[in-house]
């Protein structure tokens, strides 16, 4: 197996994206190398333990760009058949990022990553309630009740933030980052087209 290291925030709708496209290219190469681990990267790590309202987020960070940003995610999430509806909330995310963390050690990553991104941006859920998060952990066949105990406490708060330090400190500056096989890096939401060219040139590498 070939290590696929993906550094994402749920609520970078770029990591949506990359995603969707991600989940095409290995649907259509089931034997695919890949080993896939998910990283904590927080896209906005000032924010607000409690969040803040998402148009307001929006106006703070792009200005007068943020229609115009909002309206380009939506055409892409439409071309790949989504439609979206996000969350009122932009949420700080270092719970989710905790789960994420857990969920690692359970083999449940993926599964949670996919209900993380679904609740943000399509069924309009604040994935910073501790209550939606043991949700999601449940859905994804993990212990809501141990969820829940862990996310009231400290537990691990200062692993994942070692490891987005960490990331930072090898010069991820933005998500999604896809490290394949430790050497190269891919940025932003690639289409399936280069995802199966990657697959098809570790297989032939392979057979060499």
């Amino acid at each position: 197996m070939i290590p696929l290291d993906i550094f994402a925030d749920p609520v970078c709708p770029w990591c949506l994206i990359g995603k969707l496209e991600l989940d095409r290219a290995l649907e259509s190469r089931p034997l695919h190398p890949f080993q896939i681990t998910w990283h904590p990267f927080r896209l906005n790590p000032q924010m607000p333990k409690g969040g803040m309202d998402r148009i307001e987020y929006l106006r703070a960070k792009l200005g007068s760009r943020a229609e115009d940003a909002s309206r380009a995610v939506a055409e892409r999430a439409a071309g790949l058949g989504l439609d979206l509806n996000p969350s009122p909330r932009e949420p700080d995310t270092t719970d989710a990022h905790r789960l994420m963390h857990w969920a690692g050690l359970e083999g449940a990553q993926t599964r949670v990553m996919s209900g993380l991104l679904r609740a943000h941006w399509q069924e309009a859920r604040d994935i910073g309630d501790a209550s939606e998060l043991a949700r999601i952990a449940a859905a994804a066949g993990m212990d809501a009740d141990l969820v829940t105990r862990l996310l009231a406490s400290d537990a691990d708060r200062a692993e994942v933030a070692a490891r987005e330090g960490h990331a930072r400190e090898r010069g991820i500056s933005s998500v999604p980052t896809f490290i394949v096989a430790n050497q190269h890096a891919i940025s932003g939401a690639q289409p399936a087209t280069l995802w199966q060219q990657v697959i098809d040139e570790l297989a032939e590498s392979t057979l060499k």
